[in-house]
């Protein structure tokens, strides 16, 4: 399963606010075995976001849409996600029935507009907050607050399955720029891919669906790199 990111916001563009949403849920779906092919970050602009999400949606097998939800003036994404999809935003009656059946809002508190989603969809609950998500088609659109956002997620998982990913992790006590050879090796002798992450020392990441090619990558490269002390 292939899918795509798209976080919305000026804030996040600025860098007022860390992206935090896309970190959160590329190892949510990672560890469900699904490919996050792309992560893209776009403005509080409806003809962005209308584009960014036409083009995903006709691409990936799913669009994951953060951020924008709401009644104010700068929340625009509902708007923008209808216009991709052709249609219009209208009051969504499931959204009515939950803010005040479940959320405990009367209709006089809603700001106009809470429960406004595009025309066809179907209302996802908000289960930290207030304004409801939506999905349509193969895009989902849930909230930018982190915790509103990973408690609807919750409501959605199960839609995201992919291959059981195997995972292992190699040091080494090397400089990365002298590990390259090594790298595309392993990468050629063995059915797996492997990332390499510098610091103090290199973690190499090496995953793949076959448990077994990951394990014997796991030891060649342990075989034939410089380890660490501790790692010994």
């Amino acid at each position: 399963m292939r899918v795509a990111l798209v976080t919305v916001g000026d804030e996040i563009l600025s860098g007022d606010t860390v992206n935090s949403n896309a970190a959160w849920l590329g190892r949510q779906l990672s560890d469900r075995g699904v490919d996050v092919e792309r992560v893209t970050v776009v403005p509080d602009r409806v003809s962005d976001i209308a584009r960014v999400v036409n083009e995903f949606h006709a691409e990936y097998d799913a669009v994951v849409v953060t951020g924008g939800l709401g009644p104010t003036h700068d929340d625009k994404t509902m708007e923008a996600v209808a216009a991709a999809f052709g249609t219009e935003l209208g009051e969504h009656d499931a959204a009515r029935q939950w803010l005040e059946e479940e959320a405990g809002y009367a209709r006089a508190d809603l700001a106009e507009g809470t429960a406004d989603l595009p025309v066809g969809s179907e209302m996802l609950p908000n289960p930290k907050g207030v304004a409801p998500g939506c999905a349509i088609g193969n895009v989902y659109v849930l909230p930018g607050v982190p915790d509103e956002m990973k408690g609807m997620f919750e409501v959605i998982a199960d839609d995201f399955a992919g291959d059981e990913r195997f995972i292992e992790t190699v040091v080494a006590a090397e400089p990365e720029s002298a590990l390259i050879e090594r790298l595309i090796e392993v990468q050629d002798r063995f059915d797996v891919q492997v990332g390499s992450y510098p610091g103090e020392n290199v973690r190499m990441k090496i995953q793949g669906r076959d448990e077994a090619a990951v394990e014997a990558a796991r030891q060649w490269l342990a075989e034939n790199v410089d380890t660490p002390d501790d790692e010994e």
